[in-house]
């Protein structure tokens, strides 16, 4: 739905102008399914705040040190296309007490206002504002916060995108995010002086706002089809999609139960995306730079997951008496989930292990603990060897265990069993619904044709972000902590949900139209398929990530990525068979007429060179001589240009040594402080100024340092005889 009224005119304006200008202009509204009404319209808000350090507090080692403070110095409100500002929080209050009598606003009139990242915001506001309600999936995060008749929402949580990106994105209402205009290590107060560059970068990120709300209004219909997050679009599309035949649908739904055990186990059995380096290439990557280093990847991995292999399709059933006959016939042809003990456990292979540490269950007895603890040889979290270790698999991590493990004991090594199955559960296998099977294949058939399609950008955006989200949201935790806030107490103390409750919950809901163990079982087959690779590959595999590989002689590997396509092929065929669908919907075409065939390895190019230090530590350089660095928790474009600019070559700035400044790091620390600051301070212009805040964050640039665990350290050492002087 396009608003008349929101046409280009930038320019912040005073309270009164802002005022006059919503009286006089003709706000469209909607009603939801509750009778509530909602203006029609974008509004954004947004703060500007000082970190700064001021006085003397006692550390958390009684030691005093300098006291973390911050002060709101500037606000920013918009609608439609007209935005106000002021300098303190009376001015905002006074202005929002006056909007909401010109609005008519209360509970069944309402204003949505969304601000990007409401968790900064709200730190501030909560203790200026009585909310009446806040509603938190996170600790201190809300996703919104009623007060009156306005409803602040985080946009943050609905693009997942920071707010230059969003800028980028924008394909009909052109802003963008200022960059450099507002230098954020200045402290300023309410009363410093702002420069006009400074007053525009705070006008762009409310702009950048309302132009993206107003071209979601204009895609989803309304403002009330807008949901709170990202994942609410999936949701909604493919709730839709599923409900056509509401009763055959729900009668399914009403089949898959889970019990609260079972839950427990699936939460125990669920694991992500493997992610790890190849120890032997991390050492041999400290001499001298990895050189001819090929990429493949996977299209669509766990979309693919999704449409091409068969998933729990019943409730489960326990089985009391388990023989190894029974064993070996349900892991063929069941989906299994079983809790198991093995003992004497030996890694078969050097160039990787699939196990991480932090899913094995830990006796209660603490000596238990630390004896089998001490017994492990650990490669940077994955298992090399144990005594024993208790751990939950599905049978596809079953498969995996048996191909990269040896378990047991040899001939009166010991009187213990080799291995002991706790609990096992079986599921009945079989496709996806056909009504949420053909939804997610037309997300992926739309999102491939759509992409650089000229015009299409805010709809290939869409589906892209919705594509992406089907995994996510069948892994949601069924069983959240509950977290209330009370305008009067502040956060109160987080609560376990009743589990029999929550489970019932989700078994009885009208609205579910997803059963928790499918993505239980998504990321296992995705990790399979991956091992297959890593399997194949042998010592020319360096390193992975959830859904690529990266090997030496690529030339080599090619009959097993083509083996590995043409069963990818198979199941497409067998998968197309069974809806009774054409096999060309797994093979959409791109803009320039190439099928992108959803599951299959492609080719992504060779590396010049390339160096691991570990899991989301990489740096490469491509064949024409640029850089791509990779360090979680980094901004990985700053980050590689500090190692450009500062060696050259930046590989030998790539150690376990690496510092990379808060200039260039993009990390930033955040202090929660819920007790006034205020005093007198100095502003950047040497003006004396006063300062108080009742509630805030300060933030503050942080370097970053990269590490290397002691573990990993040793295993290297033990491995390959690397010392602190080969680093």
């Amino acid at each position: 739905m396009q608003n008349a009224n929101f046409c280009p005119e930038s320019g912040l304006i005073s309270n009164s102008q802002f005022l006059k200008k919503i009286a006089s202009a003709p706000l469209a509204c909607v009603v939801n399914n509750k009778k509530e009404t909602y203006y029609n319209v974008p509004a954004a808000f947004d703060i500007e705040v000082s970190s700064f350090y001021n006085g003397i507090t006692e550390g958390a080692d009684g030691k005093p040190k300098p006291r973390k403070n911050a002060c709101m110095y500037i606000w920013q409100f918009g609608i439609l296309n007209w935005v106000t500002y002021g300098r303190t929080w009376n001015e905002f209050k006074n202005l929002m007490a006056i909007l909401s009598k010109l609005l008519g606003l209360d509970d069944t009139h309402k204003l949505i206002i969304y601000v990007h990242n409401l968790a900064y915001e709200f730190a501030f506001m909560r203790s200026q504002i009585q909310f009446d309600k806040v509603f938190l999936l996170e600790e201190r995060k809300p996703v919104y916060a009623n007060w009156g008749g306005y409803e602040f929402r985080c946009s943050l949580k609905l693009s997942s995108k920071s707010l230059a990106t969003v800028g980028e994105d924008l394909v009909k209402y052109k802003e963008h995010k200022h960059i450099g205009d507002l230098d954020y290590q200045l402290t300023r107060f309410h009363s410093t002086p702002l420069t006009p560059e400074e007053l525009g970068y705070c006008e762009a990120d409310v702009r950048v706002l309302l132009a993206y709300i107003q071209e979601k209004i204009e895609t989803d219909g309304s403002i009330i089809n807008i949901p709170l997050t990202n994942t609410g679009y999936v949701r909604n599309y493919c709730r839709k999609a599923c409900f056509k035949n509401f009763k055959s649908y729900k009668r399914l739904m009403s089949e898959l139960t889970l019990t609260p055990d079972e839950y427990a186990q699936l939460k125990r059995g669920f694991s992500g995306g493997f992610t790890h380096a190849s120890a032997k290439y991390v050492a041999e990557g400290l001499e001298a730079p990895l050189e001819q280093v090929a990429s493949f990847d996977f299209i669509s991995s766990y979309i693919a997951e999704l449409l091409l292999r068969p998933f729990p399709m019943s409730s489960s059933v326990l089985v009391d008496n388990l023989t190894p006959e029974l064993f070996n016939k349900y892991i063929q042809e069941k989906c299994c989930l079983f809790d198991i003990t093995l003992r004497n456990v030996r890694s078969k292979l050097d160039y990787d292990h699939p196990i991480s540490v932090s899913k094995i269950v830990w006796p209660k007895d603490a000596e238990r603990r630390k004896s089998l603890r001490n017994s492990m040889k650990i490669d940077n979290g994955r298992l090399v060897r144990a005594d024993e270790i208790t751990i939950t698999f599905t049978e596809q991590d079953w498969f995996t265990f048996k191909e990269f493990y040896d378990y047991g004991y040899e001939s009166g090594e010991s009187d213990l069993p080799s291995y002991e199955i706790h609990t096992f559960r079986y599921y009945e296998r079989g496709y996806l619904p056909k009504e949420l099977y053909m939804a997610i294949l037309d997300l992926y058939k739309k999102k491939t044709e759509l992409k650089d399609v000229a015009g299409e950008e805010i709809n290939y955006m869409i589906l892209k972000n919705m594509l992406n989200a089907t995994y996510g949201m069948m892994v949601t935790d069924i069983v959240r902590d509950i977290l209330e806030y009370d305008s009067e107490k502040g956060y109160l103390p987080k609560k376990k949900p009743d589990l029999d409750e929550a489970i019932e919950k989700y078994n009885n809901s009208k609205k579910r139209f997803l059963f928790y163990p499918w993505g239980v079982w998504v990321t296992a087959y995705a990790r399979r398929d991956l091992f297959s690779g890593i399997l194949s590959c042998k010592e020319d595999y360096i390193y992975s990530d959830t859904d690529s590989i990266k090997i030496f002689n690529y030339q080599d590997h090619l009959g097993y990525i083509e083996a590995y396509n043409n069963l990818v092929r198979k199941r497409i065929t067998k998968a197309a068979k069974h809806f009774g669908i054409s096999e060309e919907l797994y093979s959409p075409k791109n803009k320039k007429g190439n099928p992108k065939t959803i599951g299959l390895w492609e080719f992504e190019g060779v590396y010049k060179r390339f160096k691991t230090l570990g899991a989301k530590r990489y740096l490469y350089e491509t064949q024409d001589g640029k850089y791509s660095l990779t360090v979680a928790g980094v901004n990985k474009k700053k980050a590689c240009k500090y190692l450009v600019t500062h060696w050259k070559d930046p590989f030998d700035g790539f150690t376990k040594d690496l510092c990379v400044p808060s200039d260039y790091s993009g990390r930033l620390t955040l202090t929660y402080v819920d007790e006034p600051c205020y005093g007198r301070c100095l502003d950047y212009l040497g003006n004396e100024c006063d300062f108080r805040e009742e509630t805030y964050i300060h933030m503050e640039p942080s370097d970053y340092n990269l590490t290397i665990s002691a573990e990993f350290n040793s295993f290297l050492k033990f491995m390959f005889n690397i010392t602190e002087d080969s680093w």
